[in-house]
Order: C-alpha cells, then sequence, then structure tokens
C-alpha cells in the first residue's frame, strides 16, 4: 500500500532534534497513511517521564479536541514545551486509537537543574562580581548556552582585569544529595597579567610623546615615571584611552587629528607593545563667533559668558564646557533663569588653511515653571525639615542653579549620604512650560558615639559622649518616634562626660534647634559645662613623675577648682553680601572657683568670664565630609565688658583677687579655606586644600591681660582636661604645644599661652571611599605656623614649617578618625626635640 506506515510498537512524531522514544511493550498495530491523513477526538493524553499538571494544555492539547493524524497539531504542541525551557527532550506518541478517538502518550526528559556552583582559582571578590553578573540561583535550568554564558563571563570579567592567558573548564557533574541536579566546577587557570611594555606613537611632530601618553589615562607603559601607576593592559581602557589621546589634540587646536591605525603586538607572554599611529592635520584657531536667534540676551553678552575670543586656539573641549557643562556656561544664564527648553548649537565652519567661524544658534523656547517638587527616600528626617532647606518651589521659575544649590544644603544637612543626592527633572512638559523636580535621597546613621581611654599621672582616664544629630525634642513623649531617641527635626543634642575617679570630671551638654519657631533659619544654640578639679601632692609636684606607692598618693584633695559654664547664641542666614552669609551672636558666662589652687595668679577667690561673640560666616562647600569644591570663610569677634574702663582703681597695685575677679578681653579670628578639584572626576577627583589662619587676644588694660583666651600651639591640636580655659591650634610636626610663643622674645612669661597666632595649610587630597558605610581619604601636606605673646613680637614670615602624609576615616558612629606622620624642619629655641619625626591622631576634629 503506497504510504502506509505500519508501527508495530509505537507512532512517533517529533521535530527539533527530539529522539523517539521506545514503549517497553507492544500496545497495538496502527496504520498511519500519510496520503489520507485521519481526524480524530483527543480522548486522553498520558505523560511519561515527569509529574507535570497542566501540561496538555500547556502543549495546546485539550481532551475533546479534534486532531488530524498526520498533522500539524502534535508538531505545534512539541514546538510549544520545547519554548518552556525545562526539557532537553519531548516526542509524542500515539497510545492507541479506538474507533475515531485517539490516545497520545508524552515522553519527556527534563533539564537538570542548578545545584551549585565552585568557583576554583578565583578570588572570594572575583567569585562575588561573577556571581552578581550571573545570578543563577539555585534550580536554575542547566544547558549548554548557560555553561557557554558562564565561561564567556568569566573570560571577559577576568580580562578587564588584565588576565588575558587563562584557562577555563566547566565541569559538570550529579549532585549525589539531590535527584537531576548537577553542581558545576568552574576551574580557572588565570596565570599572570599582561603588562604593557612599551607604547609607540608615530606621526607626532606637533605634540611630544610624553603628553599623548599622560592623555591616556589608564592605559601606561611599564616605566620608572609611571612607577605607582598600574601598567596593565585592558582592552576596555585602551579603547576609551584612543579617544583621550586625540581629544588632547583637540584640545590643542589640531581639529582632524585622527589615529589612522593601532595594533597591540604580544612580545612575551607577560607583554605587549602598542603601537599608534597618528595624523595630526593643521593647527586650527577660532575666527568670527556670531550668535543667532537671540532675543533675550544680547550678543555682546553671550560672548562674554563664552569666555573665546577671535584669535585663541581651537578647543572643542573648552568650547563645550562654556556652552554647556560648566556652572557659569552660558546655557545656564537661560536655564537659570527658566528657559529650561532653550538649546544651543554651535556650528563650525572652515574658514581657509586654519581658522574656524562659528555661529551658535540658539532656540531659546518658553520659560518653565515647577509643577512639583518631590522628595523621596527620607526614612527617618520628617519631610518638612527636608523641605525648608530646599530653594526650589512649585509654582516658581525653573532654575538649575537653585536645584544644585538646593542639593548642596541637603548635603550640608548631614542626614543624607551626599554621593547618593541625586536631584532629577521628571514629567517634562514642553506643551504646557512645566516640569516636576524630584530629590531622592538615602538616609545615613549621623549620630556619634565618642568612647575613649587613656593613661595619665597614674590613672585611667575615661570618657564618653552621645550626639544626637536629627533630635526631636517635640516628640519626646511619643514613644514611637524613639530609635533609640526621637528622630526626624534636625536637632542636635550631646552629651559628654569625662572622669579619672574622684580628682577630675567634667560634664557637658548641648543642644542646637536650626530653625528656631520652624519658619525662618534662626537656630538657637544651648550650653551648659562643669568640671571638678583637684591639685597634684606636694610630693609629686617635688619629684615629678614619682612612682608612689598609692596612686591615691599623687593627689591633694584639699585644693579645689571647680568650674561652671553656659552659653547661648542665636544664628541666621543673611543675603548681603550674597545668600551664602550666615551671621552667629552668642553670649556665655564661666566661673572659675579656686581653693588652694597653687597652679593658677591666685589660690583662693573667683574668677568670671562674661562675653559676647559674633561670627560672620560665608561657606559655598559642596560636601562637609569630603568636599570637592567650594569655599568657607569666617571672621569672629569676642569680647568682654571693659571694665577697666569704667573703674578709677589702678589694677597694678590691685590684688590678683581682685584684679581678675572679671576677666577682661576682646579676641579676634579670622580663618580662610578654598578647595579646589584638580581633576574632572566627580566620582574620586584630586583636591587641593589650603587655609590660613590668625588670631589674636587683646586687652583694655596691660596690667589686666587675661589670662583666659590664649593659644596654645603645636602638635595635634587635641588636649586632655586643661586647668582653665584655651584655645588648642594644632601644626603638625611638633609636639603639642611645643610652639606656644615660639615666635617671642625670652621676656615672656613660663607657661604663658600666645596672644596671637598665625598657620598656614596646602593638602592633597585623594578619596579613597566615599560609601555610606565609611568616608576614607589619604592625604599629603604642607604647613608653618608660629605664635606669640605680644603684638609687638610679630614676624609674619618666621614660621616653623612641615610637611607629611594622613589619612582619614569618617564613621558614621564614631565620627572622624586620623592619622598623621608630619616632620617638623625647624628648631624651636631652648626647646630642643620637639620638632622632627611626630605621628598626630585625630579624633572628631580637623586641625
Amino acid at each position: 500500500m503506497t504510504g502506509k506506515i505500519t508501527l508495530v510498537l509505537i507512532f512517533i512524531l517529533c521535530i527539533c532534534g527530539a529522539k523517539a522514544q521506545v514503549a517497553d511493550t507492544v500496545q497495538q498495530q496502527v496504520d498511519i497513511y500519510y496520503s489520507s491523513p485521519k481526524t480524530y477526538e483527543l480522548a486522553g493524553v498520558k505523560v511519561v517521564g515527569g509529574d507535570y499538571d497542566g501540561l496538555a494544555s500547556i502543549a495546546g492539547l485539550t481532551i475533546g479536541m479534534p486532531i488530524q493524524i498526520p498533522g500539524e497539531t502534535i508538531t505545534r504542541a512539541i514546538k510549544r514545551l520545547y519554548d518552556q525551557g525545562l526539557f532537553s527532550n519531548i516526542s509524542i506518541a500515539v497510545d492507541r486509537i479506538e474507533d475515531d478517538k485517539v490516545y497520545l502518550t508524552m515522553y519527556i526528559q527534563e533539564r537538570h537543574k542548578l545545584s551549585k556552583i565552585n568557583y576554583i582559582g578565583l578570588k572570594k571578590s572575583e567569585e562575588n562580581k561573577i556571581k552578581e553578573k550571573m545570578n543563577l540561583g539555585v534550580g536554575s535550568q542547566v544547558t549548554d548556552f548557560m555553561k557557554t554564558t558562564l565561561k564567556s563571563q568569566v573570560e571577559k570579567y577576568l580580562k578587564e582585569k588584565g588576565y588575558y592567558n587563562t584557562n577555563i573548564k566547566i565541569i559538570q557533574r550529579d549532585d549525589p544529595k539531590e535527584k537531576n541536579y548537577v553542581v558545576l566546577d568552574v576551574i580557572v587557570e588565570k596565570h599572570n597579567k599582561i603588562k604593557i611594555a612599551d607604547i609607540i606613537i608615530n606621526g607626532n611632530e606637533q605634540m611630544k610623546d610624553g603628553r599623548l601618553k599622560a592623555a591616556m589615562k589608564k592605559t601606561k607603559e611599564k616605566s620608572l615615571v609611571n612607577f605607582f601607576k598600574s601598567s596593565n593592559y585592558i582592552e576596555k581602557n585602551y579603547d576609551e584611552d584612543k579617544y583621550h589621546l586625540v581629544d588632547k589634540y583637540n584640545e590643542k587646536g589640531f581639529r582632524d587629528a585622527v589615529i589612522v591605525s593601532d595594533s597591540v603586538v604580544q612580545i612575551s607572554p607577560k607583554r605587549v607593545k602598542i603601537y599608534i599611529d597618528v595624523q595630526e592635520g593643521n593647527k586650527y584657531y577660532f575666527n568670527n563667533i556670531s550668535w543667532v536667534g537671540n532675543t533675550i540676551y544680547d550678543s555682546e553678552t553671550l560672548s562674554r559668558i563664552l569666555n573665546i575670543k577671535k584669535g585663541d586656539v581651537y578647543n572643542s573641549k573648552y568650547l563645550n564646557e562654556r556652552i554647556t557643562t560648566d556652572e557659569d556656561a552660558v546655557s545656564n544664564i537661560y536655564q537659570n533663569n527658566g528657559y529650561l527648553f532653550s538649546r544651543l548649537m554651535p556650528i563650525e565652519t572652515i574658514a581657509g588653511e586654519d581658522s574656524i567661524n562659528l555661529e551658535i544658534r540658539v532656540a531659546e523656547g518658553t520659560q518653565a515653571t515647577i509643577n512639583k517638587v518631590i522628595i523621596q527616600g527620607n526614612n527617618r528626617t520628617h519631610e518638612h525639615v527636608i523641605r525648608r532647606e530646599l530653594y526650589v518651589y512649585p509654582g516658581e521659575l525653573f532654575s538649575r542653579e537653585d536645584i544644585i544649590r538646593s542639593a548642596r544644603e541637603l548635603a550640608n544637612m548631614g542626614h543624607f549620604d551626599p554621593e547618593q543626592i541625586a536631584p532629577d527633572l521628571v514629567n517634562v512638559n514642553q506643551e504646557a512650560g512645566t516640569t516636576d523636580v524630584i530629590f531622592k535621597l538615602v538616609e545615613k546613621a549621623n549620630d556619634k558615639i565618642e568612647l575613649s581611654g587613656g593613661w595619665g599621672a597614674g590613672m585611667i582616664i575615661g570618657s564618653v559622649g552621645l550626639t544626637f544629630t536629627n533630635f526631636s525634642i517635640r516628640n519626646i513623649f511619643n514613644w514611637d518616634t524613639y530609635r533609640p531617641l526621637p528622630q526626624g527635626d534636625g536637632q542636635t543634642f550631646s552629651l559628654k562626660a569625662q572622669t579619672n575617679g574622684k580628682y577630675y570630671t567634667s560634664f557637658s551638654l548641648s543642644f542646637r534647634e536650626p530653625w528656631l519657631g520652624g519658619k525662618k533659619p534662626n537656630s538657637l544654640s544651648v550650653s551648659l559645662y562643669f568640671s571638678r578639679q583637684t591639685g597634684y601632692s606636694s610630693s609629686y609636684r617635688n619629684s615629678y613623675y614619682a612612682q608612689a606607692a598609692n596612686a591615691s598618693d599623687y593627689y591633694d584633695t584639699r585644693q579645689l577648682m571647680l568650674t561652671y559654664g553656659f552659653s547661648v547664641g542665636l544664628g541666621r542666614r543673611i543675603k548681603w553680601p550674597d545668600d551664602w552669609f550666615t551671621m552667629y551672636n552668642e553670649i556665655s558666662f564661666q566661673r572659675y572657683q579656686l581653693k588652694n589652687w597653687p597652679y593658677y595668679i591666685f589660690s583662693n577667690g573667683n574668677s568670671n568670664n562674661l562675653s559676647i561673640a559674633t561670627v560672620i560666616k560665608r561657606s559655598s562647600i559642596d560636601n562637609p565630609l569630603f568636599t570637592k569644591r567650594g569655599s568657607e570663610f569666617s571672621f569672629s569677634l569676642a569680647l568682654t565688658p571693659p571694665y577697666s574702663l569704667f573703674s578709677s582703681r589702678h589694677f597694678e597695685a590691685e590684688k590678683d583677687q581682685i584684679k581678675y575677679r572679671w576677666i577682661e578681653y576682646h579676641k579676634w579670628k579670622f580663618s580662610g579655606k578654598i578647595f579646589t578639584p584638580l581633576t574632572h572626576s566627580e566620582k574620586r577627583p584630586l583636591v587641593l586644600y589650603a587655609s590660613a589662619q590668625y588670631g589674636y587676644l587683646g586687652h583694655y588694660d596691660k596690667n589686666r591681660k587675661s589670662p583666659f583666651e590664649g593659644f596654645e600651639m603645636g602638635g595635634d591640636g587635641m588636649s586632655g582636661y586643661s586647668l582653665y580655659g584655651r584655645e588648642y591650634v594644632g601644626l603638625r610636626g611638633y609636639e603639642n604645644g611645643s610652639l606656644t610663643n615660639a615666635g617671642s622674645s625670652f621676656m615672656a612669661p613660663q607657661g604663658s599661652d600666645a596672644s596671637l597666632y598665625s598657620k598656614f595649610t596646602l593638602e592633597l587630597r585623594y578619596p579613597i571611599s566615599l560609601a555610606q558605610s565609611a568616608t576614607i581619604y589619604a592625604l599629603g601636606f604642607l604647613e608653618a605656623g608660629n605664635s606669640w605673646y605680644e603684638l609687638k613680637d610679630f614676624e609674619p614670615f618666621n614660621l616653623y614649617r612641615s610637611a607629611g602624609v594622613g589619612l582619614r576615616v569618617f564613621l558614621p558612629m564614631f565620627g572622624l578618625l586620623g592619622i598623621d606622620w608630619g616632620y617638623g624642619f625647624d628648631d624651636v629655641p631652648g626647646r630642643s626635640g620637639v620638632g622632627g619625626s611626630q605621628f598626630h591622631f585625630v579624633l572628631g576634629q580637623e586641625f
């Protein structure tokens, strides 16, 4: 019979490489005629090889449906099942035919599932990176494609790290613990990284090799010049650096410069040579510069902002920066005045052999307003606390400058990760002339805990401090807001205690409300202070650092000094000369009670210090933890009432108890800091920090100079506990206090504080980590300074110099920690050995 096929066991239809499955027993002889297919009613579908409910429905086979045999229905059913990606082998067979009904059997073979991947020959960090890229979980289907992709990803990752001579094998084995599960062993032989032996550049006549090689930021040849830089060959970095090389030509006027050809030649298993052939072309200059389409601003104003003149060397990078990317770019003058949809398109035309005519076409568009200001990510800080720091409001004209300023203010609050503050525009509607502004924030832990201990004078000195920077006093009775204290209103509350037992104890408490009343940025600060200190015993004083039999013998409890103090301050933002300024006014009072105290001007009595202070400050820094750009200047004046001017007494003849009952002085201070990024990287820029500081403590009556508020200079700028109020000024490379009055004449009283100081600092700072968990940066510094007892001794160029390196770590719970090594270059008269090599530690403050 023509076209007749006799299936003695089971008739099998399969496609896509499926292998026929054979029944174990003879069930029925079925005659199928391809020349005359017949239609049956599907009466049943049986699955062999797995327990899957609804598999027939997935295949498109429904009981009772008509099915043609032979026909396309079974072919499509097998294809649908393969598309699920769950099976490695599928076939469908006719089980039996009864009258006009047919019964089918599906034979399936499941794919293996992934139990585990073992990476052999990789570091844990490398393994984690590959896992992130592949995202293969337990139970994933193991296919040849999956294994090929895994191998490719491992190879790609290693190439990105400079490993090119790698051997990678993937071995699949059954998991003895789980049926149908397999373990993949990825065996990696990394060998050595490929390094660049030489970079050979040909065709460069106008640009030196060194300048072109320096433009290639991540592709460096092995040499002494690049000793501290990686010379690994990484293809991705090399491809990027070829663009950087051409950009360097463009910056110098060579607009037509191109890389004609390049090649990477492996000269050994560990080395390659790079050959680059360039064609420089002509050097171009800007010729005529014209503006078209500008109606809001005249051409003269725009040209002045562009800052490019006829005859300047052509520089495409600088042109782009002046049009779009710089803070004072031309586009910003439009976008800061509402013209969100404005566009500036430079059109270049070659004039002659070496000139470029520049026509800048301006599409100004209409002004846009802000529709909504959206805040996301504030889990602890209340929304009104955030909104009051913003400079953008619904209904106002769009301003790019105000958005950037708002992001800076949010960063300076300290409650959010500065690196993740991401203002963006959403729902931009050009027809309606509106846009929404969204600020995406990531909260960070900003509270600090201080726990420290030390050994001094035969006793352990311990201190504990707590600072809560997002405190909420109005929720102090709302237990639901405790985390562990009420939070969210941006207030600062701090407590600190220090003691070495019954001989020295101090307590301090402070509170700051940044928005008093909640409507204006007027701050209120309140602080309280108390300390109690006993003196040394006479035997200890007579034998300096003597070893007493009992530590308690070191102290004389009959000698006592008690110190009380409080201060109240009000601060506000001022808008003149610009709105970066703040003013802070404070009144403070300290009382010193002395009993048999041999370390002061008199032994028994009281001294009082009532003063008022004003601080004017201008700060435009972008990040308080690692500042990349901006400046900070402050000027302060603190003074007491001029008691001596109101009295007819001759204080020169007065007893000290009367003379110093009320302390009088005037204190002037200036500080200037400038932060300048030296590289264009926003993530990890090299920053130059420069600062200058001056301080002067004056008097109204030369016979009544203040014994308080003077300056002690040198070292780390920190102290343990002091006998009376003074200000510590650090200068690295010298011992603590060793530069106090170092520039004064020999007539300066022994142990007295300085009345005048100056200090200058240059630092190069490089961030190692700007993550939320820890801000870490390294630094190198040059420093110089000195202090004087009298104003007449002041010599501005008589400075003690030092240099060194350091490291800073800011941990959210512990604040700023750091270590510096400094070397003091100059000898201090009468104080041998205080300079030279010195280590200094930083706890919660900067120098």
